[in-house]
């Protein structure tokens, strides 16, 4: 399943996204990621979690972003949940290409079994209606 955590600049969806982290840690039987551009969840995600800054391994758009998340599921069979922060600030394309970034992560996700989350800083309204049928909304 794909979720994304829509809302502009300042509205609290980083805490959202740090709060379900956290949520998933507790009930997962398995491994819960959390992907973010720079190191500023350190202190705020349990340790249990895996946290990936994007910036050491010098991830930039769509397309990488996605094979590092499926190189993630490829390696580790037991990873129950990623969650990915600032998703515009790691692919600047935005929503020019979120469309077909969110079908093929669905199909990932439901081939490896595992909950992705996506935060999108943006309008509700600006999000095209053909992701809103392929994703949950938070």
């Amino acid at each position: 399943m794909v979720t994304l955590l829509i809302g502009k600049k300042g509205t609290g969806k980083t805490k959202k996204l740090i709060s379900l982290a956290n949520e998933a840690v507790a009930a997962s039987s398995g491994n819960v990621v959390v992907i973010e551009k720079g190191a500023k969840l350190t202190y705020d995600v349990t340790h249990k979690a895996r946290l990936i800054d994007t910036d050491q391994y010098t991830i930039n758009g769509y397309d990488m972003l996605y094979g590092f998340i499926s190189g993630i599921c490829a390696g580790n069979y037991d990873v129950t949940d990623i969650l990915v922060d600032s998703t515009f600030k790691i692919a600047p394309e935005a929503i020019a290409g979120l469309e077909s970034f969110t079908k093929k992560i669905q199909e990932l996700s439901e081939t490896t079994n595992t909950n992705i989350t996506l935060l999108i800083s943006a309008d509700d309204a600006d999000i095209p209606d053909s992701i809103n049928a392929v994703c949950e909304k938070v």
